[in-house]
C-alpha cells in the first residue's frame, strides 16, 4: 500500500513538473489594443480563454493603451510585439516619419467610420452636407474625408462648417451643437444611440468615393517580423481559431468578452457590445476575403488616395506596408 501511495504521489510530481516546464517554455508576446476590450477583440479573448495560443508555445500578454497613437508608436520602438492600429496611420508615419512598422494582418475587411445625424436633420448622405456643421475628433484624416465626400457629390467644401468636439461625438451631436459626426464606428456609436432610443441616420463614408480601407490592422516592427517570422504565424494562427470559435458560439465568446471588460476604464453594455459583434463578423471575414487577409490593391488604392488628398508627400511601394509571410 505505501509503494503504491508512493508511486501515485510520484506520477502528481512528475506531471506537476511538466506542467510547470510547458508554461515556462510559453514565449510571452506583448498585444497592444487600439482601445479598451470590446467585441472586436472578442476573438483575442476567446483564443486565449480557450488556450489556442497556449497550443502554439505562446503567452499572450495584453496591453491598453494610454494614447490613441500607442498602437502603432510602441510596436514600432519594439516595446510592444504586436499593435493593432490604422492602415491609413501605417501609411502616414511609414511614408512620412519612416516609422519601421509593417501590417501583417486585417482584422475588418472595411472601414466602420460612420456619419451620423439625428433623423430630424434630415441628412441621408453627403449631398446635404451644404451649410452644415460637422463635429469631429480632430485630426487632418477627418477633414478630407468630408472633403472628399462633397467633392464626390460635386458640393463646395468650404459650405461645411467643421468643429473640433474631441471625444464627444455623440453629446455634441444630441445637444445639437453639430448637425452631424464622422468617426463614430458602426458597431459601437450606432448600438449605444440606438440603446438611448434616439432615431438617426447615418451612412458608412467609404460608399462615397472614398476607397475601401481595412479599419483595424495589425502592425508589428520590421525586425521582429523578419526575425521572429514563426512566432507571429503561430501569433495567427491562434487568433484564427479564435475567430472561428467566436462565428460558430457567439453568445458565449461574449461572455467571455464581458469577464475581462476594463470595467473602471470602459465598462461594457451586453446588449451593445452582442449588436456590435452582429455587425462586426460578417466584415471580419467576407465571401470574397478570408479573417486576417489582406491585399496589395486595397492598400494600394489608399496610397494614391493619400497622395492625392497632399496627406502623404510621395507615393511608397506597396511592399514598404505589408508583411508577407
Amino acid at each position: 500500500m505505501k509503494k503504491m501511495l508512493l508511486i501515485i504521489f510520484s506520477l502528481f510530481f512528475l506531471i506537476g513538473c511538466n506542467k510547470g516546464e510547458k508554461n515556462n517554455t510559453l514565449k510571452e508576446v506583448s498585444i497592444i489594443l487600439d482601445w479598451y476590450p470590446n467585441a472586436v477583440h472578442s476573438f483575442i479573448y476567446t483564443a486565449i480563454e480557450k488556450g489556442y495560443f497556449e497550443e502554439e508555445g505562446i503567452k499572450l500578454n495584453i496591453i491598453y493603451p494610454s494614447s490613441p497613437n500607442d498602437s502603432l508608436t510602441l510596436p514600432a520602438a519594439q516595446k510592444a510585439d504586436i499593435g493593432i492600429s490604422y492602415l491609413n496611420n501605417v501609411i502616414i508615419a511609414k511614408t512620412n516619419e519612416n516609422i519601421p512598422i509593417k501590417s501583417f494582418g486585417a482584422i475588418l475587411q472595411r472601414s466602420v467610420n460612420t456619419v451620423i445625424s439625428l433623423k430630424e436633420k434630415n441628412i441621408t448622405s453627403p449631398k446635404d452636407f451644404k451649410n452644415k456643421i460637422a463635429g469631429t475628433s480632430g485630426g487632418v484624416l477627418s477633414e478630407i474625408y468630408l472633403t472628399s465626400m462633397m467633392k464626390f457629390e460635386n458640393l463646395n467644401p468650404s459650405s461645411l462648417k467643421v468643429m473640433d468636439v474631441g471625444f464627444d461625438l455623440l453629446t455634441s451631436l444630441i445637444t445639437n451643437q453639430v448637425d452631424f459626426t464622422i468617426g463614430n464606428m458602426i458597431n459601437h456609436e450606432i448600438p449605444v444611440i440606438k440603446e438611448k432610443g434616439i432615431e438617426i441616420n447615418y451612412f458608412l463614408i467609404d460608399n462615397y468615393g472614398i476607397p475601401q480601407a481595412y479599419e483595424l490592422v495589425l502592425v508589428a516592427n520590421e525586425n521582429s517580423l523578419n526575425k521572429n517570422k514563426a512566432i507571429y504565424q503561430k501569433v495567427l494562427k491562434a487568433m484564427t481559431k479564435g475567430f472561428d470559435y467566436v462565428q460558430k458560439n457567439p453568445n458565449e465568446s461574449l461572455q467571455i468578452l464581458l469577464s475581462k471588460q476594463a470595467v473602471d476604464q470602459f465598462p461594457l453594455n451586453k446588449n451593445v457590445e452582442k449588436q456590435s459583434l452582429d455587425i462586426l463578423l460578417p466584415i471580419m471575414q467576407t465571401s470574397e476575403n478570408n479573417f486576417l487577409n489582406q491585399t496589395k490593391k486595397v492598400w494600394e488604392n489608399n496610397v494614391n488616395w493619400l497622395y492625392e488628398n497632399k496627406v502623404i508627400l510621395k507615393k511608397l511601394p506597396v511592399e514598404n506596408f505589408i508583411y508577407q509571410f
